[in-house]
């Protein structure tokens, strides 16, 4: 067994150290020495994309917008999802240049390469920025930009989870769009608020590895309503 290594590291914007680790075939990110993910437990990254799709159902040409990069496995669900859609078109919005440089490098076969396809566009920002600047833009909507409405990356991401973020994720979706939210636990208050703000709410639970091991994660998926 190979000693635990540091591959790189990058600070938020708000001064909390994003550091990617690797021990033999594990790969971990870790903010402030709290693991956020890890290369093991994949399978609720892989969920928050597959019921999305499935609420979503067949449309031609769908855009999709994943937020929050990570180890790449909500977006390669998504493409194997989009299995001979070449009209799809996926945007991927990470905030962190770094984490991005991690997807095409260290970690971009964990994945199988996602970024390498020509449906995908990576966007350098903040994805409640890129929302609140895009009207009626997108089919889908994925959001893993941290642990679920308790921020663990930066303070920041807080905002996507108030009645305006909600309301600015409304804004951005097509007629009958779909959003899916993970989190590490239920929130039952969110859940309410995406209700009031338009969506129809499935709340899932979901294994936090894949073949059903592991802790439970929550997925919260909400069809856009028509007011």
């Amino acid at each position: 067994m190979r000693k635990t290594q540091i591959l790189d590291s990058v600070l938020t914007p708000d001064g909390r150290e994003l550091v990617l680790y690797q021990r033999d075939e594990l790969f971990v990110i870790r903010v402030n020495d709290v693991e956020l993910m890890s290369s093991r437990a994949y399978g609720s990254e892989e969920k928050l994309a597959r019921l999305g799709l499935a609420v979503l159902g067949p449309r031609p040409a769908a855009r999709t917008l994943v937020g929050g990069l990570g180890m790449g496995f909500t977006l390669r669900a998504v493409l194997d999802g989009l299995v001979g859609q070449d009209a799809a078109e996926v945007v991927v919005a990470e905030l962190f240049p770094t984490v991005v440089n991690w997807n095409r490098t260290w970690l971009s076969r964990l994945a199988n390469h996602p970024l390498e396809d020509p449906r995908v566009q990576v966007v350098e920002v903040d994805v409640g920025h890129l929302l609140a600047g895009s009207t009626q833009a997108f089919d889908l909507v994925l959001l893993d930009v941290d642990n679920g409405p308790e921020p663990l990356t930066i303070d920041a991401n807080r905002y996507l989870y108030t009645p305006r973020g909600i309301a600015t994720l409304r804004n951005a979706l097509r007629p009958g769009g779909v959003a899916a939210v993970w989190s590490a636990s239920h929130d039952v208050h969110f859940a309410n608020r995406l209700h009031r703000g338009g969506f129809e709410v499935e709340v899932h639970q979901v294994a936090a590895r894949p073949g059903g091991k592991g802790d439970r994660h929550v997925i919260f998926v909400g069809r856009k309503n028509v007011m």
